[in-house]
């Protein structure tokens, strides 16, 4: 596991989008795991800047997002597929065919969640997964417990992962109690994982999965175990470590 510490955002960005784009150069064809929230948002934008510049393409590339939200309205602006493409997706050269975020609207969750994980099995392993980092040790929203579902499944979201998404709904009222995101085993499978993380609000966690004991109850100290796992964080999340 090699874990950075930047102190300006700007080489945060610039570090992450590099080793995405040297993906991109030397496989045009990779497989890349997304991720939504804030932690990739500035990378995303300096990728959009490279694409512009002709720097790196996407057009022959295909993503898989990590997980959306169970009974949002399609195109609600709070839906991972509506993040994806105002982020990302509409500003690139990627073909939108080739973008695949699961659906949280499907008449059958179970059968959308095998359907996800055929599509993982047939043109995998991803090259490179994007993770974020809940305050619980959560990554894509595999939730702390006594045990983890290594595919794609159904979630019940924790009281504490709904609060910290609240911010982006009217109300706490609003957020989703249900989502669909890769299993852990899934998420594992990745050739190479990048982890970001930011805000001295993270910095417990960060120690606790990255140095502290390998358990269910930390999701996310299960990087530990993968071979090839580049971690990012500001001085804020990386603040608890030696």
């Amino acid at each position: 596991m090699n874990i950075y510490t930047f102190k300006h955002e700007a080489d945060f960005n610039a570090t992450g989008a590099g080793l995405i784009a040297s993906l991109l150069h030397t496989k045009p064809r990779s497989v890349l795991g997304m991720a939504t929230g804030s932690s990739p948002i500035g990378i995303y934008q300096r990728l959009i800047e490279m694409n512009r510049q002709g720097l790196v393409s996407f057009a022959k590339a295909s993503t898989y997002n990590l997980d959306e939200y169970v009974g949002l309205p399609e195109g609600h602006p709070e839906s991972y597929r509506s993040f994806m493409n105002e982020k990302l997706f509409n500003h690139i050269d990627i073909k939108m065919e080739n973008t695949h975020v699961p659906d949280g609207n499907a008449a059958d969750l179970e059968e959308e969640c095998r359907k996800y994980d055929a599509m993982l099995e047939e043109n995998g392993p991803v090259d490179l997964q994007i993770l974020g980092l809940g305050h619980n040790g959560h990554i894509g929203f595999n939730e702390p417990g006594e045990s983890l579902i290594g595919g794609t499944h159904v979630v019940e979201l924790q009281e504490k992962t709904r609060t910290a998404n609240a911010r982006f709904f009217p109300s706490l009222a609003d957020v989703p109690t249900q989502a669909i995101t890769m299993g852990v085993g899934s998420i594992l499978k990745a050739k190479q994982i990048l982890l970001l993380v930011r805000g001295e609000d993270k910095a417990e966690i960060v120690k606790r999965a990255l140095k502290g004991p390998i358990t269910s109850q930390c999701p996310a100290s299960l990087l530990q175990c993968h071979p090839n796992v580049v971690v990012l964080l500001d001085q804020g999340a990386g603040g608890l470590l030696s």
